[in-house]
């Protein structure tokens, strides 16, 4: 095939991706809305009683903690249940829907697919899904399936709506093998953030009494670990930008808006971490900071490129 073709193929995917995703949205947005629920109260009677503490799951499912702590919810039953299976489905062919685009993408340019905007936010999109996936093979997360899926939806939607870019070479800075270790783990780093701010925003809307929802204390469980994973790789991915800055503009640190918000969001990350292990913060305050942290996330990936110019003004949107 062509560079022309693949680069349409890639753009075809990405609507099928779109679409996918929405539809496992709708399927696990079922699940959660006819599942059985409990009251917070009973559930926390049951944890002083039995020997193994449970939990509201996705759809009403019991949870049940694994021997690291982590909980995973028990399978729910009835039709939402048969809803949250087919959604499962529909998301895991999204994936691969999302993942034909990157690679086709690729191709088409003969380098690899994250050297503007456009790129960036599919490659995101990939991670984010990617996150959830991953967790959901060994814990029963699929209380997080609708919203993981309509962000990965609406972001992709966003892609193609304000940020397409035709398939092409990049700027000179961004012809480098730098790309695929800074910006990769750049990619993974967030997507595992922006699972952490989903769990954290449903920590926050999340009501007391009947809910549909896991707990609190399960949904910051979650949010926890993802940025525990996370953060390493937001490292990394600082200090191998300084080591790219000085192979394409002769220094590790020059202030420019993207290195700057970068610093600010490890800073950001690493307060909440900070405050977890040693100041014992827990609930709705190191929620707080931990979306504080995901907001600076989302500035840096978005709107420095398209609101402040500087060497990485090369979203080309």
């Amino acid at each position: 095939m062509s560079a022309e073709q693949l680069a349409e193929l890639s753009d075809l995917f990405v609507v099928a991706a779109v679409l996918l995703y929405f539809l496992a949205m709708v399927g696990f947005a079922i699940e959660l809305a006819f599942g059985r629920s409990r009251p917070d109260k009973a559930v926390a009677v049951e944890r002083s009683e039995v020997k193994q503490p449970v939990a509201v799951g996705a759809g009403g499912a019991d949870m049940a903690p694994s021997a690291d702590g982590v909980v995973a919810a028990k399978e729910p039953s009835g039709g939402g249940h048969r809803a949250g299976k087919v959604a499962l489905v529909l998301a895991w062919v999204g994936w691969a829907a999302n993942f034909a685009a990157i690679a086709t993408r690729g191709l088409a340019v003969d380098r690899w697919p994250w050297g503007n905007m456009y790129e960036f936010v599919v490659a995101i999109c990939f991670a984010a899904v990617t996150a959830f996936l991953g967790t959901q093979i060994r814990f029963n997360v699929r209380f997080l399936g609708p919203f993981v899926m309509i962000t990965a939806a609406l972001g992709l939607g966003m892609a193609v709506k304000f940020f397409y870019t035709a398939a092409g070479p990049v700027v000179p800075a961004l012809d480098s093998y730098w790309i695929a270790i800074h910006v990769t783990a750049a990619i993974i780093a967030s997507g595992l953030f922006t699972l952490a701010g989903v769990a954290g925003v449903l920590y926050l809307v999340r009501g007391d009494g009947m809910s549909r929802l896991p707990s609190r204390a399960d949904l910051e469980r979650v949010a926890h670990r993802a940025i525990v994973f996370s953060f390493p790789l937001w490292t990394f991915a600082v200090i191998a930008g300084a080591l790219w800055a000085d192979r394409a503009w002769g220094r590790y640190w020059g202030w420019d808006p993207k290195e700057v918000w970068s610093f600010i969001t490890w800073v950001a990350y690493a307060a909440y971490l900070h405050a977890k292990v040693t100041a014992g913060w827990r609930g709705r305050a190191a929620t707080i900071v931990q979306l504080v942290a995901f907001a600076c996330l989302m500035f840096n990936l978005i709107g420095v490129n398209i609101f402040i110019s500087g060497l990485h003004s090369y979203a080309d949107v």
